[in-house]
Parts: C-alpha cells; structure tokens; sequence
C-alpha cells in the first residue's frame, strides 16, 4: 500500500481507503431508497479488517449511511484498533418534524450530529467531518463554519470537507470557504468532470481530495450484464434505470483491454485510472466482503496504467456516463 497527504490536513492516508456507505445496509431517508441493499453485519466486520491488514488506514462513513448502522459496524470492527484508522464521517441529513428528508447545516444542528457520530463510533474524536452533499451552495453558511471551528477548538473534529453532491460545486466552495481542507466528489473512468476546473484548483491551493464511487456503483468492476437490475432496497435500482444501465455496461465493455490475467482485475484499473490524477489523495470503493476489500486495497501494489492506456481510456469511454448519486426523490 502507498500513501499520500491529504492536501494540507498533515494526514498521510492509504492510497485506497475504504468506502462504508454500503456496509450501513438498507434504509431509507424520506422514503427514498439510500442503500446498498441486504448485508451481513460479520461479513462487514471481516471487510474492514481485511482492508486494514492490506495497509488501509482511511475509512469513510455518513450519519446517514444506513441511518447510523456504518458508524456502529465500524465501531465494532475498530474495537482496538481505533489509532490505525483516519475516521471520516458526514453530516447534514436529517428528517424533519413532516418525515421529509431536509439538509441542516446549521449552527443549531451540527453539535447534536458530531455528537450522535461520536457516540455511535464509540471515539473521542472524528478525524474528518464532512459536510454531506448540500443541495445547494446557499446551504453553507458562516454559521456552519463558526459551529464547527468550535467543535475543532473542543477537539471533537481535527479536520474540515465538504462532501460535494454537484462537480460544480466544488470551485465555488474553494473559492467562498477557506476552511475546507478536503472536497470529496465523484470521480471515475466514467465521470471525469471534475478533471477541468476542480482537480487542478485543488491542487493548486493544497486540497485533499477524496474520489467517491470510484468504481461507477460497481458497474467498473465488470461484473454487470446490460440487463442488470437491482433489488428493490438497493439506490442503484433508482439511480441506475434499464437504459442508463445498458449505456454504462457497454461502455464498460471497452474497457476490457485494462484486465490482465492473474494480476490486474477491472476493479483494480478503475481504481488506478483515478489515482493518476495527483490531486487525488485517496479513492474510497466500498466493500461488502473480505475479497472485495482485498482486491481493492491491491490496486494500490500493483503496476499502474500506462500512458497508452491512460490515453485509450480517454479516447474510447464517454467521461460523463456514470455521476449519478443518491438524491432527494
């Protein structure tokens, strides 16, 4: 495993981490589908530490992810382990009084959310707090910030993101809030937007950045057929339709070239094409088992991609097929 500097946080994290959206399992916020469909809490456990015996030490949660379950898995997969692990986790969503799901970055509401989280870790303290995918930009606010330098100054948080739901967002949040020391966005073989003006500001200005669902919701692994369908307390059975699925898959298929028997899975390619881009400090694939974080974490031991391949990716495979996240119905 290598490992490099989360911008100017001082953090030195593991090339690949480990995204536990999907270990939280199924729930729902508001009625929409926010899961990764059924898992098995031991499972999870073994995956964690399959990745931390790989040499991970980066591993990234959400209150929301399966309404708390992500945190409280990690907490019983860290048990003892707690000082080998930069612990990142979000913030921001919420249901309100109606049952609908709202976004809250208030001053009010932060302390009561970076408490919950601690709790449910069971630490003392979050390396990374994340505002989680604000809706709109008019969502943050100087009180946002003002609420969590105080929660730094505490020692509750060592370090400020944003979790960005648009690309776009992402250079207006630089530009606005000097605080943010990590963005994390979506970025992979087939959303490569935020190589034309996020990347290279962050670099500029010492951002970390975090490259979320780095293996298109899995369909980078290879694994799909073009008429894959998910169950029904799986996101990706919203966010990825029969025809938008179709589309991913063949364009999947062109990249078959990356595979190299015994020593390259597809994964592991997705992975490494995202770690090209030296503004990107780390990449957070999910695993839902031992193997899987295995094969993810090696990504980072094996031969990385060639120019040449670099080059055939970018002229074979459409850059904006696959940004789709989870979002408000």
């Amino acid at each position: 495993m290598r490992y490099r500097m989360l911008g100017r946080t001082g953090l030195k994290v593991s090339e690949v981490g480990f995204g536990a959206w999907a270990i939280g399992g199924p729930a729902e916020l508001g009625g929409t589908q926010i899961g990764w469909g059924d898992v098995d809490d031991g499972v999870s456990i073994r995956a964690v530490h399959a990745a931390l015996d790989a040499g991970v030490n980066f591993i990234d949660t959400a209150d929301s992810y399966g309404c708390g379950h992500s945190e409280e898995v990690l907490a019983k997969a860290l048990g003892g382990r707690r000082d080998e692990v930069i612990i990142a986790t979000k913030f921001g969503s919420r249901i309100d009084p109606t049952g609908n799901w709202v976004k809250d970055f208030s001053g009010g509401w932060i302390p009561q959310a970076v408490e919950a989280s601690l709790t449910r870790l069971e630490t003392d303290y979050i390396d990374l707090i994340q505002c989680h995918s604000p809706w709109a930009l008019e969502a943050l606010t100087d009180d946002t910030f003002a609420a969590l330098e105080t929660l730094r100054d505490a020692g509750k948080i060592r370090h400020v993101g944003v979790s960005v739901k648009q690309t776009e967002h992402g250079v207006p949040i630089l530009r606005r809030w000097p605080q943010v020391e990590v963005i994390q966005v979506v970025y992979n073989i087939l959303s490569r937007q935020p190589e034309t003006d996020l990347l290279p500001l962050a670099q500029e200005r010492n951002v970390g950045i975090i490259g979320r669902v780095p293996l298109a919701s899995g369909f980078l692994t290879g694994k799909f057929a073009p008429d894959v369908t998910f169950p029904e307390n799986d996101h990706r059975r919203r966010s990825y339709p029969p025809e938008k699925a179709r589309r991913v898959v063949e364009a999947v298929e062109k990249l078959r070239f990356l595979e190299r028997d015994g020593t390259k899975s597809m994964a592991q390619a997705a992975l490494q094409f995202c770690l090209s881009h030296l503004s990107v400090s780390t990449v957070i694939p999910g695993g839902k088992t031992p193997e899987q974080a295995g094969d993810n974490a090696a990504a980072s031991d094996g031969v990385l991609l060639t120019e040449d391949e670099l080059a055939r990716i970018r002229a074979d495979v459409t850059g904006d097929l696959a940004g789709t996240t989870v979002s408000k119905k």
